[in-house]
């Protein structure tokens, strides 16, 4: 079954000790700052985070699908100390690596995978716009084939790992015709950093995830070879949502990072704070909620490790895509709106501590609620999860 193995163990302890000591020592000042360690992708890229999945040819590990359940130990580990830095993974390999790696071309693949792989750059992928997020067909970015270039026009929203100093490129989903049932072809089509028309938009001031890269992307005139096309001309939409069932179990695994680190603050702060002369731990008022916390842990990471198994399992003919997503939509919702709570609680728990940015529960705080919404938002979820079952979801 869904059992993680003593290797995935000894895996996360390495994830756990390279965390605890390159990004925890300085994690406050870098959310203060807004500062993106833009040195420490390399570093990633040693321990070999993000080609679990990758073939040996391009500088992957060659685990196969069976990487993806190592893939989210760390990216639970990251989020457990950071999860700006499990978010700059998550989408790095999701969103970044995998869909060159699962629809390039030979050419593509060689071209780009070595350097991401190793942790030299880092890659985007462009599909949400300004008015089209979980409506995410009802994009407006559209390219045009002229004389052997797509012609690229349009914007894209909320983009991680889209600006760093070491981002190669940026996969975008745009219109390119029309089906003959009149909906839009959407493609996706590789866009090189540094492309002339492709303009990176200044970070966006966010409530959370401070750390992370996140920009918006416009794309005026911006020219790309025909060959950057990603995988089969309108088949963008296939390639996204499949996509996107992956980045939602690996945003699950990072929300579980989140509930781990809560769980661990809050049971260690009841015990040192003392109210009318004992820890606040003998309280049942605090204990119980303490108790809550592991309860949702515990079950948030049964859900995303059936999901990760799930999804291995899958993709050597085991299981079918149904399972997949549905087990994906239950583990994203449930983990990550554990995390909320659980955050909320701690804050609670730790009183005016809480509130004070010098304490993390301050940080986790504000990290979690995106959670809730990135890689599909809360209703989303339940709406895939009601089509599931056989309901009439809209």
């Amino acid at each position: 079954m869904f059992e993680l193995s003593s290797d995935h163990e000894d895996f996360r302890r390495l994830v756990r000790d390279f965390a605890e000591a390159e990004i925890a020592p300085y994690v406050e000042e870098w959310d203060r700052d807004s500062h993106f360690p833009v040195h420490l992708v390399p570093k990633m890229g040693e321990l070999g985070l993000f080609g679990l999945e990758a073939p040996e040819e391009f500088g992957g590990a060659g685990m196969g699908h069976e990487g993806f359940s190592y893939l989210c130990v760390a990216i639970e580990e990251l989020g457990r100390v950071d999860q700006a830095m499990g978010i700059t993974l998550e989408a790095g390999v999701g969103l970044g690596i995998n869909p060159i790696q699962t629809y390039g071309s030979q050419e593509q693949k060689e071209k780009w995978l070595p350097d991401l792989l190793q942790g030299k750059a880092l890659a985007g992928f462009g599909l949400t716009e300004p008015e089209a997020g979980s409506d995410a067909a009802a994009t407006k970015t559209r390219a045009v084939l002229d004389n052997g270039e797509w012609v690229i026009n349009g914007a894209k929203a909320f983009i991680t790992n889209s600006g760093t100093d070491i981002t190669s490129v940026v996969t975008v989903t745009a219109k390119t015709g029309e089906l003959e049932d009149g909906r839009p072809e959407i493609s996706a089509i590789i866009v090189p950093n540094g492309t002339e028309g492709f303009i990176v938009e200044p970070a966006y001031r966010k409530l959370g995830w401070h750390i992370s890269d996140t920009h918006g992307l416009t794309f005026e005139g911006a020219r790309v070879p025909e060959g950057n096309l990603l995988g089969e001309r309108g088949h963008g939409f296939k390639q996204f949502l499949k996509t996107l069932d992956d980045g939602r179990i690996a945003i699950a695994a990072l929300a579980v990072g989140c509930l781990q680190r809560m769980l661990e603050e809050t049971t260690r702060y009841s015990q040192e704070r003392l109210a009318f002369g004992k820890p606040i731990a003998t309280y049942q008022g605090v204990s119980f909620q303490v108790a809550d916390i592991a309860v949702m842990t515990e079950a948030a990471r049964a859900l995303v490790y059936k999901a990760a198994w799930l999804r291995e399992q899958q993709a050597s003919g085991k299981r079918s895509v149904a399972e997949v997503k549905q087990a994906a939509a239950i583990a994203k919702i449930y983990a990550t709106e554990s995390a909320v709570t659980a955050t909320r609680i701690a804050t609670q728990v730790f009183g005016g501590n809480g509130f004070m940015e010098e304490y993390p529960v301050a940080r986790f705080y504000r990290d979690a609620k995106i959670l809730e919404i990135g890689e599909g938002t809360s209703e989303v979820q339940r709406m895939l999860i009601a089509r599931g079952l056989g309901l009439p979801a809209a």
